[in-house]
């Protein structure tokens, strides 16, 4: 089972792949994640720094000033482009149908990615989306057993 299209390398919300298993059609589309902190709030590590203990150490060895400034130009220009809402983080999000009618509209996601990051082709929006897929139809499985189970006690019979 896979999803045998991929994200784009440029993305908009509302953007989705789609697979079929098993007669289950699975859909991964992208939302816009609602959090508003600034990558720099998100992570911790983010700028670089030349102290030891600081979570953006860039670490020892020759150059370290050439690398700490080729790092902090890095981080300022991931930087604005957030601030010019060049990529964004999102999550994605999967969705299961089975024959047209949709059983889980949110069976499973994940949250905090970054989309259209600068210097990405967003082939991890698509990593994430198959790894996601085995749970995704777990859970559209599990829907379609309850409520087969429901009309089954409810004496309606298809």
């Amino acid at each position: 089972m896979t999803f045998t299209q991929r994200f784009q390398t440029f993305v908009c919300e509302g953007d989705n792949i789609s697979c079929e298993v098993a007669g289950f059609e699975i859909i991964a589309r992208i939302v816009r994640d609602d959090c508003p902190d600034a990558p720099d709030e998100r992570q911790d590590g983010f700028w670089p720094s030349l102290y030891k203990d600081a979570p953006g150490f860039i670490g020892p060895g020759p150059n370290h000033r050439q690398r700490f400034a080729e790092a902090q130009a890095k981080a300022e220009a991931v930087m604005a482009a957030w601030r010019k809402d060049e990529w964004f983080y999102c999550g994605i999000v999967l969705s299961v149908a089975l024959e047209g009618v949709t059983l889980e509209p949110h069976a499973t996601s994940l949250w905090g990615i970054e989309a259209n990051y600068p210097g990405s082709d967003n082939a991890y929006l698509t990593e994430v989306a198959q790894e996601l897929l085995p749970e995704a139809l777990d859970a559209g499985r599990a829907t379609a057993r309850r409520l087969c189970a429901a009309l089954d006690t409810s004496g309606a019979r298809a």
